[in-house]
């Protein structure tokens, strides 16, 4: 074997260990692997030597470790066990199994998560920041896309903000008969430092402390499981703006919250949480704007 193709073979088994490549390849063209035991034992030495430059295969050095925390079933403090936990039973043979299960949640919370779409960046003030013409155009197509999905949905919650107002203004024409509510807690803001930083956007500290306990009580408002009361799966339409929407998903994957800013949302797009009565919480769509032509996507 010349020198080149050992060197060739060596390196793709040993994984580029130069020195055992290297000692490998010269011996061989010496003559050291040659004709002293024969072919036979030529092959076997070599065979041995790239053996040797592998490192050491264990099930366990191949398996990622878990980083972070279990899943906690009492994320939003409505885990039937612990609410029926400690309480006090009025009649003293009053089955405790039969009174948890009564307090179990029987209904799927679907919640879906609209972006508001393209608004006046050159607006001083909320009411100056209107959705323009592209936003509009925006809205009108989301709107479409919840309609064919065909689902009933129970209500429509938005910001109070003016192209949230808006978009959902639009958005309710294709969806007759669903109730239209307004939230302060859903206004766009400062949820957590971000982790990494960024350097074109600075919040001071009051503000991530005033928006951040803000954006947190919208999350507890609206992200949980069903009420035990609730008999039928629901589908919630919440629109709001991207920090919301970032922090929220964060939060109900019990991901860390500050690596909000590392996700990107599109206009108008949708993004599903469904919650089931377990308390388990599955993201089904992320920023979905796939209903939108190229030409309209944005994400100002």
């Amino acid at each position: 074997m010349s020198f080149r193709k050992t060197l060739k073979l060596i390196c793709g088994f040993a994984g580029g260990s130069a020195v055992l490549v290297f000692a490998a390849a010269a011996a061989d063209s010496s003559g050291f692997f040659g004709e002293q035991g024969g072919e036979r034992f030529s092959r076997w030495s070599r065979f041995a030597v790239l053996q040797a430059a592998q490192p050491a295969f264990t099930p366990a050095s191949h398996t990622p470790t878990p980083t972070g925390h279990a899943w906690d079933f009492n994320w939003d403090k409505r885990d039937p066990s612990a609410l029926t936990n400690g309480k006090k039973k009025e009649n003293a043979t009053e089955d405790p199994t039969s009174e948890q299960n009564n307090s179990k949640p029987k209904a799927t919370r679907n919640i879906l998560l609209i972006r508001h779409s393209q608004y006046n960046l050159s607006g001083n003030s909320d009411k100056e920041k209107i959705l323009t013409p592209l936003g509009r155009e925006q809205a009108e197509l989301t709107g479409q896309r919840l309609a064919a999905l065909g689902l009933k949905y129970d209500v429509l919650i938005h910001s109070s903000m003016t192209r949230a107002t808006e978009t959902a203004n639009i958005i309710s024409k294709y969806l007759p008969g669903v109730d239209l509510v307004r939230c302060d807690l859903l206004r766009e803001g400062a949820p957590i430092e971000p982790v990494p930083p960024v350097t074109h956007w600075k919040p001071d500290a009051v503000q991530y402390h005033e928006d951040g306990a803000r954006i947190e009580a919208a999350f507890r408002r609206y992200i949980h499981r069903a009420d035990p009361k609730q008999k039928e799966d629901s589908y919630e339409i919440i629109v709001c703006h991207a920090n919301v929407i970032r922090y929220f998903v964060c939060r109900a994957l019990q991901f860390p919250p500050e690596g909000w800013l590392r996700m990107g949302l599109n206009n108008g797009s949708i993004t599903w949480l469904t919650i089931r009565p377990s308390g388990r919480v599955a993201l089904r769509t992320l920023g979905d704007a796939g209903f939108m032509p190229a030409d309209k996507l944005t994400r100002t």
